[in-house]
């Protein structure tokens, strides 16, 4: 009889239980494995550029290659120096792993040679924006600054079809009357010497963008306007691969007060080591 006293209170305490452990679900609330900022999406992030790091600067251009864009190089006859010539100077960066440089000078009887290449890796800090994208405003920024002339019609309609060392077009700027060759007949009083005399850069070598050179290329070609000691001739050819940016600064300057660097000759030089870093960059 006495256990039949506590039959009702125990039913009542389970009853109390149960409606305790159901309440959280039954209230509204939220479930114990629930987000409230969870939206049940989540925001797609740019994608990162396709290289992650960068070259060696100083080891990137070959011997054979030095040799052609700085003759004077095999004229050391201290094989050390010969030896520390080839080798380079790095560039000082505070980022190795965002930008490398290397540095080469060399001084050679006929001119002093001086070349420098720098690779830059371009990271997007914002997540809507790619890193491609972010590299693509940046060499866009490098072209404008370089101030490129705008293509003629002629220039237009052979863009990306003269090969290196193809048949120059007609210098730009030549007076009436010039020869179907583009050159000018010379009057009594004009110089005829061909070494010296400087000349207009004919329409295929003045600055311009450049195809099939990675993604999208560029070169530019400068000649000092100092009248009283050697010219020196500049050539930049930048270019872009994916988020990874190619400058290289191409510089002659002759022994001889009075000779012209080569626009060809140095432009052709500073073109194929363009391509062999381009392709160096794809393997």
């Amino acid at each position: 009889m006495q256990r039949k006293a506590y039959a009702p209170a125990i039913a009542a305490l389970l009853a109390a239980l149960l409606a305790g452990c159901t309440g959280s679900s039954d209230d509204g609330g939220p479930a114990d494995d629930s987000n409230p900022g969870d939206t049940g999406t989540a925001s797609a992030a740019a994608e990162p550029g396709r290289y992650r790091t960068l070259p060696e600067p100083c080891t990137a251009v070959g011997h054979s290659t030095l040799d052609e864009l700085l003759p004077g190089i095999r004229q050391i006859s201290d094989e050390e120096q010969r030896e520390k010539a080839y080798e380079g100077e790095a560039t000082v960066t505070f980022d190795t792993d965002r930008k490398v440089g290397c540095q080469w000078k060399v001084d050679g009887p006929q001119a002093t040679d001086h070349l420098q290449v720098d690779f830059e890796r371009v990271v997007s800090y914002d997540s809507a924006v790619s890193d491609d994208s972010q590299a693509e405003q940046l060499y866009a920024e490098k072209e404008a600054a370089a101030h490129l002339p705008e293509p003629t019609a002629t220039e237009s309609a052979v863009a990306g079809n003269t090969p290196a060392g193809g048949t120059s077009a007609a210098p730009s700027g030549s007076p009436a009357g010039s020869s179907p060759s583009g050159t000018a007949s010379p009057s009594p009083s004009t110089s005829t010497a061909p070494s010296t005399a400087p000349s207009a850069a004919p329409t295929e070598l003045q600055p311009r963008v450049l195809e099939d050179l990675g993604e999208e290329a560029f070169i530019d070609d400068e000649l000092s306007s100092s009248g009283s000691t050697a010219k020196q001739r500049t050539v930049t050819v930048a270019f872009r691969t994916s988020n990874v940016i190619v400058t290289i600064e191409y510089i002659e300057q002759p022994a001889t007060v009075g000779v012209v660097p080569d626009s060809k000759e140095l432009q052709d030089r500073a073109q194929k080591l363009a391509s062999q870093l381009a392709d160096s960059l794809g393997d």
